[in-house]
């Protein structure tokens, strides 16, 4: 009972496709990298059930009957012991670290149940276990046993399930033991190229075009296409398509037409599906290094395009006004972010439009940040300061930190503390919501430093439902403004006023802007153990390196 409940909810989980060679053309039934997806997929789910409590029980009952091992057998004709048992008592040497195969037959000896449930009926002797690793298994199968073990080890962990060693939170990648301890620019390079190779196999999977079989051109050239587009600052998809083809050192590469044809067939509501998915990889990747566990706090904010000159006739409810309640229109989009320690990777995006309602735009992002890690504390612009996104917030058990727009009590409260040369000041208030209800927050004044006004627009007020201890964290916030740059840096030009090919845009971008900081993370984590924000490789090495390893260049 307790193992359909766990796979009936990762079924559910509208961001994971599991398993993953049913749902992309690049993960067949031999996949190395899909059955690690898959692994990592289910342990995360498996470990958080109150029933799961055992690291051999899950490596026993892992599906392993889809996956068709017998492309990385080395060995031809009958065989004693099948693969998938093999496989999973690897799994289980490796859970427990041993070098040797005589302490698992040791271990499998006095532990009759386990061996029946691993389907032997007698214990291999120790040259056929050896003979199984070094000459029937093939190097990757055996890299993908180690792999297993780790993210078994890691997801056990997390849920506080005793694992039977501590796994090591750094990844592992071919050729990868550099052994510096300083690192010159070459080597992280080096060390970016194997990383960004990585990572380009586990995102471009989340998307799909729906074309159908028996297509000339690969679809994995569209997302190199918008790669590319990505690479060149303001390129537009009919230029950039005249230069891919030269670039690409692919057979086929799609028509700046045929590439907006397709991205226009994509609904909102698919474009995300498939972004929260490859993010969610992304996530899988990064938060098995213990640097990752520093997160908790999100930013939430709406950014805006430049500026719309032409005719929005038709388009009023998607080409709306702009956050400064200018003259001028523009097409607008929300995202809800990681920030502080954390890697800022943008966990989801969405358009805005027209008559939503910021608790409406907070909801529906904080859902998806939820459903993809651990939240504590949500960060956002004093545009969010309503007593009802707050109230929903509070109601979540989260807490949050918000500057609030300065009214006629606000401004009256700040000249007393001018006048009294207080730098800081709290006070609990009342904000109504309706029908005799009430949301209880504290206000915290505090006094700007070096500002140039001599009046109460010295000081700013922020809205908590914590102590004013977290007022330090909305610096955080900065970071996803720095981060919009970036993003806005990667996206295609366009001037179609098509609402899904404008958001699909700043999706990739947005989606490009992450791969770049979780490279980075794992850059730095491989190469010194630690994470320090500042990015040591630039987004246009890691976009470069992007563009070589999915096929241009």
């Amino acid at each position: 009972m307790s193992c359909r409940t766990v796979f009936r909810q990762i079924a559910e989980r509208e961001y994971t496709n599991w398993p993953v060679y049913e749902s992309t053309p690049l993960y067949d039934r031999t996949s190395l990298a899909g059955l690690e997806s898959d692994i990592r997929t289910v342990s995360e789910t498996w470990f958080d059930h109150e029933c799961h409590n055992s690291v051999e029980g899950f490596v026993c009952t892992l599906p392993l009957a889809y996956f068709q091992f017998s492309i990385h057998d080395r060995y031809e004709g009958a065989t004693r012991y099948q693969m998938d048992t093999l496989f999973r008592v690897f799994v289980l040497k490796e859970l427990h670290g041993w070098e040797h195969e005589t302490a698992l037959i040791d271990y499998l000896e006095t532990r009759s149940e386990l061996c029946e449930q691993l389907g032997f009926e007698t214990v291999p002797d120790q040259s056929t276990l050896w003979r199984s690793w070094h000459e029937r298994f093939s190097g990757d199968l055996r890299e993908t046993v180690k792999t297993a073990a780790r993210a078994v080890l890691i997801k056990a962990q997390n849920a506080g399930v005793e694992t039977p060693r501590e796994p090591a939170r750094t990844l592992r990648y071919p050729g990868s033991e550099s052994g510096e301890s300083d690192p010159d620019d070459q080597t992280t390079l080096e060390q970016a190229e194997k990383i960004t190779d990585h990572v380009s196999r586990v995102f471009f999977p989340a998307f799909s075009l729906e074309r159908g079989d028996g297509c000339e051109i690969h679809e994995n050239a569209y997302w190199d296409l918008q790669t590319y587009l990505g690479l060149r600052e303001r390129l537009a998809a009919n230029e950039g398509a005249r230069s891919f083809v030269y670039e690409s050192t692919r057979d086929r590469t799609p028509l700046g037409h045929a590439h907006r044809e397709h991205i226009r067939d994509l609904s909102i509501s698919e474009i995300r599906k498939m972004y929260r998915q490859a993010v969610n990889r992304l996530l899988n990747e990064v938060a098995e290094t213990e640097q990752f566990f520093r997160a908790g706090i999100v930013a939430i904010d709406i950014t805006e395009a430049d500026p719309f000159t032409g005719d929005r006739t038709g388009h009023e409810d998607e080409i709306i006004g702009t956050k400064e309640k200018t003259d001028e229109y523009a097409y607008q989009w929300a995202t809800v972010q990681l920030v502080g320690n954390a890697v800022p990777i943008v966990l989801d995006a969405r358009p805005v439009r027209k008559g939503e309602t910021r608790l409406e735009i907070v909801e529906d992002l904080l859902d998806s940040a939820e459903n993809l890690v651990h939240v504590d504390n949500v960060l956002m612009d004093r545009e969010f300061d309503s007593q009802h996104v707050l109230e929903m917030i509070s109601q979540r058990g989260l807490s949050y930190m918000v500057p609030k727009r300065m009214q006629t009590s606000e401004k009256a409260q700040a000249k007393r503390l001018l006048q009294s040369d207080q730098d800081r000041y709290e006070t609990d208030r009342k904000l109504h919501l309706g029908k005799n209800e009430w949301h209880e927050t504290t206000l915290i004044y505090r006094r700007k430093e070096n500002s140039e006004h001599d009046d109460h627009r010295q000081y700013s007020v922020f809205m908590t439902n914590t102590g004013s201890g977290h007022l330090t964290e909305y610096g955080y916030r900065w970071e996803i403004e720095s981060g919009y740059k970036s993003i806005k840096r990667f996206m295609a030009a366009t001037t179609s006023k098509d609402f899904g090919l404008r958001f699909f845009y700043f999706a990739f971008a947005c989606l490009l802007y992450s791969i770049w900081r979780a490279v980075d993370l794992l850059v730095q984590v491989e190469l010194t153990g630690e994470y320090e924000h500042s990015p040591v490789i630039t987004a246009d090495n890691t976009l470069t390196l992007l563009k070589k390893e999915t096929g241009i260049g």
